[in-house]
């Protein structure tokens, strides 16, 4: 915003002062993120920028390591590529073994989470429901308990019921990560929403199950879509309880990346970690476009 002709030269130093600290803030939070991205070009395997880099010399630049996921865990990385290599690749590659662990888990813990989370928030909504307080802070709690504390609890419950080193028990434990998110959008969602369409449906002889199919879900969808992408995502980072709950052969990215850490480091973290990034900022947008869509839909805003 500009500033009036009117300011004074106290306060046109505290805004150029206010703009400054702000665009501080924002590169001490940005570029420990961006910088990975062109480092992930690296012709050479070192974490930081060589000579032929800072002169963007095409030679210091390469997508070497991007070519690296593929090939990584490979029988025959040299072959053609053709069908052949490519099947080798989608079977023994341990990049892409970890991101189909990821994303079918991730798939199935948001879904859970989903139905759970937005039936919870339902039922916080409304004002006859007892001890509400009580219970959102319970089924929020694994979020704001810390996550080694929720991972240990989940380890030794999980091996008790047999439940450890099995897929099923990743995407339990990742559904309750992700509940918590999923009952924040939609209860935040209920917020402006207008009970009396409910009553109204009612009185014309919807029954419940038609009410909330026909009414209620349309209204609240962006909430339920931007709980399910957060819960997707918390999913798809998390790394402490699949250390814990996992069993070796159960691989997901953050697992594979920290695995790549601790026993050889290697640039092609950083191309991981780039597309990441870069799947991050696409999430972000969405969730961005559908807040926008729920607020006109409620008009809160202006269309």
């Amino acid at each position: 915003m500009a500033l009036p002709k009117h300011a004074s030269p106290l306060e046109r130093i505290w805004h150029y002062t206010y703009l400054a600290l702000c665009v501080a803030i924002f590169v001490f939070l940005m570029a420990p993120i961006l910088i990975v991205i062109p480092l992930s070009f690296n012709a050479e395997p070192y974490f930081t920028f060589t000579e032929k880099m800072l002169k963007f010399d095409p030679e210091g630049y390469s997508t070497r390591w991007y070519d690296l996921l593929l090939t990584f865990g490979m029988q025959t990385p040299e072959a053609p590529r053709d069908g052949s290599w490519w099947a080798d690749a989608w079977a023994n590659s341990q990049w892409i073994r970890a991101a189909k662990n990821s994303i079918i888990i991730g798939f199935f813990s948001t879904i859970l989470a989903t139905a759970l989370g937005t039936l919870a928030a339902l039922g916080l909504s409304r004002p006859e429901m007892p001890y509400r307080r009580a219970i959102m802070a319970i089924l929020i709690s694994p979020m704001i308990v810390p996550i080694i504390i929720t991972a240990t609890g989940m380890f030794f419950f999980y091996s008790a019921t047999g439940l450890a080193n099995s897929y099923f028990g990743i995407v339990l434990a990742h559904a309750t990560l992700g509940i918590p998110f999923v009952i924040i959008t939609v209860t935040a969602t209920l917020v402006g929403f207008d009970h009396s369409l409910t009553r109204a449906a009612a009185s014309l002889g919807a029954d419940p199950r038609v009410t909330f199919f026909k009414i209620t879900m349309p209204l609240i969808l962006p909430g339920v879509i931007s709980g399910a992408l957060f819960a997707f995502v918390t999913s798809f980072d998390e790394v402490v309880v699949v250390l814990l709950v996992a069993a070796h052969d159960q691989q997901t990215i953050p697992r594979q990346m920290w695995n790549g850490i601790r026993e050889q480091i290697s640039p092609a973290i950083l191309s991981v970690a780039t597309i990441l990034v870069i799947f991050s900022v696409l999430l972000l947008a969405t969730v961005e476009i559908l807040r926008r869509r729920s607020e006109k839909l409620r008009g809160l805003s202006p269309a």
